[in-house]
């Protein structure tokens, strides 16, 4: 009688984990499906009221533009081009820049920020000079590096290094204080160079402080790209936008912004598909909340 209860009672037992997990990825799905029309909602009550607040004044059309006149400019430029190229090499050239100096940025980041938290001596030689250059407003070497390199790429370039690298060095060096010196003495016990433990524990312990910093640096890779055309460039969004105020033409300053926004939006998008990628191994606990 017991071993034929406990025999029916098996596969019940057995399914509710299942049923448990499919109610969850329902909650999820009808959460997500409300986040979804909540920014729709969002977005049709504020371009609409955009509309129909600043439609009937012409000053205020110039000075503020017009949700249908930023789309009628995104179509000007899509179909006839821009006054100083296609669109596509305009985006193609403020990528080129955020991404060469976005990496170069993050690997000298990473490099000096790991060899300063491990290394005492170098942190205290060089630990006052990088205090005194982040204290300096970054965006005014935009300038001088325009007049050192022209108005081609390279100063662009190097500005986007300059944010970047000090976002993510300070991640770095954080990142590697924080290791739990139980993990270091472990490993140096058990054999492990200076290198390996720097390599097997001290940069995966690290790297969910560096991966956090590539969502912010990102970003700043595109300001340094854009700040840089706007002082001085032949080509890029920048130049769009220092052009389109130029003629007080306050659709074609939005329409650029626009395509930032869809840009860092992608970007955003990579970086978290790389970040889940790389941190798999992490408890789903610890992981974050689902966005």
């Amino acid at each position: 009688m017991t071993n034929t209860n406990l025999a029916a009672g098996t596969p019940a037992a057995g399914t509710r984990p299942a049923e448990l997990q499919a109610a969850h990825r329902a909650r999820r799905r009808r959460r997500q499906t409300l986040v979804h029309l909540t920014q729709v909602l969002v977005l049709v009550v504020v371009l609409g009221g955009w509309q129909l607040l600043v439609q009937g004044d012409q000053r205020g059309i110039i000075l503020y533009g017009l949700p249908s006149g930023i789309v009628s400019r995104l179509q000007a430029w899509i179909t006839e081009g821009t006054a100083i190229g296609s669109l596509g090499a305009q985006i193609w050239t403020t990528l080129q820049e955020a991404l060469i100096g976005f990496v170069i940025g993050t690997a000298l980041g990473i490099v000096c920020g790991i060899a300063l938290g491990r290394i005492r001596f170098l942190s205290d030689v060089f630990g006052p000079f990088i205090k005194v250059l982040n204290a300096i407003p970054r965006i005014v070497l935009g300038s001088v590096f325009v007049l050192a390199f022209g108005l081609g790429l390279e100063s662009k370039i190097l500005l986007v290094i300059v944010l970047v690298f000090f976002g993510v060095f300070f991640n770095a060096f954080q990142g590697t204080r924080e290791v739990d010196r139980n993990f270091i003495a472990n490993a140096s016990i058990l054999g492990a160079s200076r290198w390996q433990v720097t390599r097997q524990v001290v940069l995966p312990s690290a790297f969910t402080w560096i991966i956090a910093s590539l969502h912010v640096s990102f970003g700043f890779a595109l300001i340094g790209a854009i700040v840089g055309e706007f002082l001085g460039g032949y080509a890029g969004l920048g130049v769009l936008i220092k052009n389109a105020q130029g003629t007080f033409d306050a659709n074609g300053v939005w329409a650029a912004m626009v395509i930032m926004g869809i840009v860092a939006l992608l970007a955003e998008w990579l970086i978290t598909r790389l970040e889940r990628r790389l941190l798999r191994w992490r408890p789903a606990q610890l992981a974050g909340p689902d966005l």
